[in-house]
């Protein structure tokens, strides 16, 4: 399960050319000092939006937001099974994060 589900997330983000997948153990996504998508060790995938967009998202998907060793990850959204259906749209997700985190201060 936990390979299929990494394997997923690997071939989205390989989909964007502006970032690229960093992490060993715990993979991710990060840019201007700021990660915007997460594999946990539960083998789900979060994603770190604007929060207008999250609302759109909870409602549209009834997904919820993202938790990752049992701490609630604001900003982010879990990407649930449904959304996975749909992998061009989390893939415009993703750079939609992107955007958003390279729009935050630099940490």
């Amino acid at each position: 399960m936990r390979e299929e589900k990494l394997k997923i997330y690997d071939e989205l983000v390989a989909q964007c050319s502006r970032f690229e997948r960093k992490g060993k153990t715990m993979p991710y996504t990060s840019a201007n000092g700021h990660m915007f998508s997460l594999f946990n060790k539960e083998n789900e995938i979060g994603i770190r939006i604007s929060k207008e967009v999250q609302e759109k998202y909870i409602k549209e998907y009834n997904t919820t937001i993202f938790k990752s060793y049992n701490a609630v990850m604001r900003g982010y959204i879990l990407i649930n099974d449904k959304m996975l259906e749909d992998k061009n749209n989390i893939v415009r997700l993703l750079n939609e994060s992107y955007d958003y985190v390279m729009s935050l201060e630099a940490k």
